[in-house]
């Protein structure tokens, strides 16, 4: 055992402990609070898949946003969730938007009703060391370059993601980490 653990100790359970709300929700003690947040995820994939999943657990309101009405062919959608054609009516300041293919054609399209609507937050997944292709589809649309800048890219936090549900995972921990204005990371 390292010295660093061996002077780690826990105390015992008080009755000062379990006034913290929020540990009395991690232990089952109290209900979840209700949420009004959504969560879009744009254009069916394995990360949507997966991120929509963590969304839903983590209290949002999941929701697959397919431009042209039905999920990618190789890409069903997963069962009972809400999957749209377009943001008309959707997003409100609770809402989250992120776009999980930045290969798709409709990518200009989509983040531009993205950063018209009054969403909270939108980004596009992507390798930081690799163009964003975001910038010149938003350009070509005549979107300013405030409203381009505006668009989070990379997303999620930096974990080293490779696998679909490692990057869902770091995209879910970077928008609750936002949401809470919180760095993430392992600083307190």
């Amino acid at each position: 055992m390292s010295d660093t653990a061996a002077a780690v100790s826990v105390p015992p359970a008080t009755a000062a402990s379990s006034a913290d709300p929020a540990c009395d929700v991690a232990h089952g003690k109290a209900d979840v609070p209700a949420s009004t947040r959504t969560l879009v995820a744009v254009f069916a994939s394995p990360v949507a898949r997966f991120l929509l999943s963590y969304a839903n657990d983590a209290g949002y309101r999941p929701v697959l946003l397919e431009p042209g009405g039905a999920p990618a062919p190789d890409e069903p959608a997963p069962d009972a969730l809400t999957t749209v054609s377009s943001l008309a009516g959707l997003a409100d300041e609770a809402t989250d938007i992120v776009v999980c293919d930045h290969h798709r054609p409709e990518l200009g399209p989509v983040l531009r009703d993205a950063l018209a609507s009054p969403a909270r937050w939108v980004g596009v997944l992507g390798n930081p060391r690799h163009p964003a292709p975001h910038i010149p589809a938003l350009a070509a649309l005549g979107v300013p370059d405030g409203e381009i800048a505006r668009v989070h890219r990379p997303i999620g936090l930096n974990i080293g993601s490779r696998t679909p549900a490692e990057i869902a995972l770091a995209t879910m921990a970077g928008l609750i980490a936002d949401r809470n204005g919180r760095p993430g990371g392992f600083e307190f």
